[in-house]
């Protein structure tokens, strides 16, 4: 499949899950918000823009990312949190951040060029899944390299946004190709799904997850 015949096929599927997304039942189950920092996983939490950011995620995933950072531990990786329960206003925050760097990486274009390309990837605070508890922003560190993976369109851990962040993008190096399907096949494994466009967030019991999972219900709101 070339890279044209790809895109357009992700953002089909993802403009029919937005469409689909506001009928899905959501069935709460109200397992309670808990800090990834208070287990005893071997984790590394990527700095928030957000002071005092606790990384909160549903009580039910927590058993999740343990297990999967043990499997990491045996590679000489670690997991790396980068996002997990945001509010409606740390949403609004990330976005406001993010236009703004932006603009300054890419002067030359407009600023209705620049919402657009911002809105592939983060949602508006009211439709975020990172509300729900129910998902999670997650690279890898790899210990013998002493850096951040390869992924394809990031830099450490700062993210070139741009289409190549498609989870599958026909465009990216072997390594990078390699190093996805290792992030992505560890949460799978979890029953996570990856997100249409980001290779990085992760959904587990909200509507997206019951959308791709093909579930009667979400059993993850939001959480304002």
């Amino acid at each position: 499949m070339n890279v044209q015949t790809y895109c357009e096929a992700v953002e089909a599927k993802d403009l029919q899950h937005k469409l689909l997304a506001p009928s899905i039942w959501i069935r709460e189950n109200h397992s309670p918000l808990v800090s990834l920092m208070h287990t005893n996983f071997n984790l590394i939490f990527e700095p928030s823009i957000l002071e005092d950011y606790q990384y909160l995620i549903r009580e039910d995933m927590v058993e999740k990312i343990g297990r999967i950072s043990k499997v990491l531990d045996k590679q000489d990786k670690i997991l790396i949190i980068r996002s997990a329960w945001r509010s409606y206003q740390h949403q609004q925050l990330l976005w406001d951040t993010t236009f703004t760097s932006f603009k300054k990486k890419h002067p030359k274009k407009s600023n209705s060029e620049i919402k657009e390309t911002i809105s592939y990837f983060i949602a508006p605070p009211t439709m975020t899944m990172h509300a729900t508890g129910g998902a999670v922003d997650a690279l890898i560190y790899d210990k013998l390299e002493d850096s951040v993976m390869d992924f394809g369109t990031n830099n450490g851990l700062e993210i070139d946004l741009s289409k190549k962040c498609y989870p599958n993008h026909p465009n990216i190096s072997t390594k990078a190709r390699k190093n996805r399907a290792l992030l992505i096949g560890l949460f799978e494994g979890e029953g996570f799904v990856c997100d249409l466009k980001e290779y990085w967030h992760f959904d587990y019991g909200n509507v997206v997850w019951a959308i791709e999972k093909e579930k009667e219900y979400a059993i993850y709101g939001p959480i304002t």
